[in-house]
């Protein structure tokens, strides 16, 4: 196979990081998994299906230990929620919570989050995707690493209704601004705060650990919120 041949190598925003497991994340992960995980093998889903029921559907890219995650779907019980999140003491920590709780509208990918898009999610599915403080790879060499770039943004618009929303947050500047020129100049979007305006921190976006951490090293917290038009 020639260079010109060999397929191109993509750039993932994460880096998988070794993590000892509690007890309770492995309980999570034995106990809980086989009811509220989900594969990426298993192909395309059935939202209605997977959930037992009909409602609007939010996915969350990223969601760490969970703990944001899991107050959502227990503050609001009427929504289905989706996360994905690469590192697997995060997800069993989760499915622990959720099992503990006995909260049941959560489904777990432990997987790419862009390979699960596109294999998994069917288009025009999600009344909502959440991208919440990824990692800014705040270093210049590395800012190609940011999982928010053009193509990716096209593919979360697939997955959205019209008139669903992209929702993401960050505690770095430069990140904000890199998230908001590429939206403003992604087509079939509408900023929902105005053009060229960050929202303001929504009442059902719970403050995370990294906003806490952020907000102590001094760092500002922006939300951009943009809807699918078409």
């Amino acid at each position: 196979m020639t260079d010109e041949q060999k397929p191109m190598r993509r750039v993932r925003s994460f880096v998988l990081r070794a993590g000892r497991m509690t007890e309770g994340q492995q309980r999570g992960l034995e106990v809980a998994w086989p009811r509220m995980g989900l594969e990426k093998a298993g192909g395309m889903i059935d939202p209605a299906q997977v959930f037992g029921r009909e409602a609007p559907l939010v996915l969350e890219i990223g969601f760490g230990m969970g703990d944001s995650l899991l107050q959502m779907a227990r503050q609001m019980p009427e929504k289905n929620y989706i996360g994905i999140e690469v590192h697997k003491p995060g997800v069993g920590r989760l499915l622990n919570n959720a099992l503990n709780e006995g909260i049941d509208n959560i489904r777990v990918y432990c997987d790419d989050a862009v390979e699960v898009l596109a294999e998994c999610i069917p288009d025009g599915s999600l009344d909502c995707l959440q991208l919440f403080f990824p990692d800014p790879w705040h270093k210049k060499r590395h800012h190609k690493r940011r999982i928010v770039q053009p193509e990716f943004v096209q593919a979360i618009r697939r997955k959205l209704k019209i008139g669903g929303q992209f929702h993401m947050a960050t505690d770095w500047e430069n990140y904000a601004e890199h998230m908001m020129e590429v939206m403003s100049a992604a087509e079939g979007y509408r900023n929902a705060a105005g053009e060229g305006q960050f929202s303001p921190q929504p009442d059902f976006r719970p403050v995370t650990k990294f906003q806490n951490r952020g907000e102590k090293l001094g760092h500002g917290v922006w939300d951009l919120i943009f809807e699918r038009t078409e």
